[in-house]
């Protein structure tokens, strides 16, 4: 059983032990797995490693990813262990300050290292009840009609009901789905790390600026505590399974700067390219797809985490909606067709920025443009709002301008609204107090205050902030929400 098959007819007599079994605890898998732990689905999830990875590198969680974390009342834990940056100089390395009155209470970027991320969310998983075990590695699967069963690496077989690949680029899940990853194979590499430097400051600040006249890619910059994040253009592409060293560093630096800076003490080291490959498919009949098994594109904007968070939040109530047995029928179904187009973006915008980085005259005049360009205060605000995420719309059909968008985090008469979100539910905010939920209490919190500051009668919020319907008809209001949460309890 080490290829994907669907048959009609269950093929294994072993009992569903699991309702889910994610394949990968990376932050999308343990995401993924708080998220349906909160609707009592049972949850298993699978990481081949057994020891976190050994280098520490720090990355950006974006405003949305923000919000997702305040929803659900994680994010005091993150703030703890990150520092918070001015959301701004994200589109192509392009220095230009934030757009003023971004649409957000948490109008920031916040620097954590991966390890922690992965710590904490992991951490809220099993809080939650979720099972986690380490050093499993998925070998095989098979699904019928009534679940998936799940083959390890030792011969192990484990049933569950529904399987999620969240095991990154070179996903097992993917491959023996046979689930195409069309795209672009890497055509460079950049060689990315934080280390301690031998030269001044000074000396630093204009090498760098010298070096920018030509190669935008490369960066070295001061990251607090005395170490510098170095950003190099390597001279090929090689195997990025295999770490770089820090004689790789200090050669690529004296190629490029004539000086190695006397870069030493590295914090960790690693390799990127530019490959940009999206998924054909993000479901195949009871196996999913999230985070980076679906999607890859090059680091430049601080995308790729978040993206993969963000599916997570898609796709988790959903998920646990048809597992609870309360599921419309196209529910399901509705993740691959929000976040496809999403990730399609996200590697266009990706494209873009590598082309902006380019030392052609081309590209290098084009880059000129468009600086100028982000004077406009309009410019800037729509190319950072793409990275940070907060301009997504799905298309729920017509309607006003705030369907199918997030709703932002507002004032009401209990707090804050994302505190009305903690526990993964739907959401009626009723300024007309003349609302009901009727028989979707179960799935669906109401609160009525006419003071909470919104434009709008009444909005009805997914489980993932999204709203799913504005108006104050309640049979209108009836229809929406047997549209996203299907027929009401007896």
């Amino acid at each position: 059983m080490h290829s994907q098959q669907f048959t009609a007819e269950p093929s294994s007599t072993a009992p569903l032990m699991f309702d889910v079994i994610i394949a990968g605890c990376g932050p999308t898998g343990a995401m993924l797995a708080a998220e349906l732990r909160l609707h009592d689905v049972r949850v298993l999830v699978l990481e081949k490693e057994t020891e976190p990875v050994s280098f520490v590198r720090i990355v950006g969680l974006h405003v949305r990813s923000l919000e997702l974390m305040a929803m659900r009342g994680l994010l005091d834990r993150l703030l703890e262990h990150g520092r918070q940056r001015p959301a701004a100089g994200f589109f192509a390395a392009i220095a230009k300050p934030a757009p003023k009155g971004l649409d957000t209470a948490h109008a920031y970027l916040l620097g954590i290292p991966q390890p922690v991320i992965v710590r904490l969310l992991e951490e809220r998983a099993t809080e939650l009840g979720a099972q986690v075990r380490h050093g499993c590695a998925v070998t095989g699967l098979e699904q019928d009609g009534e679940g998936v069963t799940v083959e390890l690496g030792d011969g192990e077989q484990l049933r569950a009901r529904y399987l999620v690949g969240c095991d990154g680029a070179r996903s097992t899940v993917r491959t023996l789905l046979g689930v195409g990853f069309p795209g672009e194979p890497s055509r460079t590499e950049t060689l990315m790390g934080e280390m301690k430097v031998g030269v001044p400051q000074e000396e630093i600040a204009a090498k760098v600026t010298e070096i920018h006249e030509t190669t935008k890619s490369f960066s070295l910059g001061p990251f607090g505590e005395g170490v510098y994040r170095v950003v190099v253009p390597a001279a090929g592409v090689s195997d990025r399974a295999e770490p770089p060293t820090l004689e790789d560093f200090q050669q690529q630096l004296r190629a490029i700067a004539g000086t190695d800076f006397g870069v030493h003490s590295p914090r960790w080291l690693s390799r990127f390219g530019d490959a940009t490959r999206l998924a054909e498919r993000y479901r195949v009949g009871r196996v999913l797809l999230a985070g980076d098994a679906a999607h890859i594109h090059p680091p430049i904007g601080g995308q790729g985490l978040n993206l993969g968070v963000q599916d997570a939040f898609n796709l988790g109530w959903k998920l646990a909606a048809q597992i609870r047995g309360w599921a419309p029928e196209t529910l399901l179904d509705s993740y691959q067709a929000e976040r496809h187009p999403v990730a399609e973006d996200v590697l266009d915008n990706t494209r873009a920025q590598m082309e902006l980085l380019s030392t052609e005259p081309g590209p290098r005049a084009v880059r000129r443009l468009l600086t100028e360009l982000m004077d406009f205060d309009e410019v800037n605000r729509h190319l950072i709002e793409k990275i940070i995420a907060i301009g997504i719309r799905y298309d729920f059909g017509e309607g006003p301008a705030l369907l199918g968008r997030r709703q932002r985090d507002i004032d009401v008469k209990q707090g804050r609204l994302y505190g009305l979100l903690h526990h993964g539910r739907g959401l009626l905010l009723d300024r007309t107090e003349r609302l009901t939920v009727g028989g979707w209490s179960d799935r669906v919190d109401y609160v009525a205050d006419p003071t909470a500051a919104l434009d709008v009668p009444c909005v009805l919020l997914r489980p993932d902030g999204h709203v799913a319907w504005i108006g104050e008809d309640q049979r209108d209001l009836d229809d929406h929400l047997f549209r996203w949460f299907g027929a009401p309890a007896d």
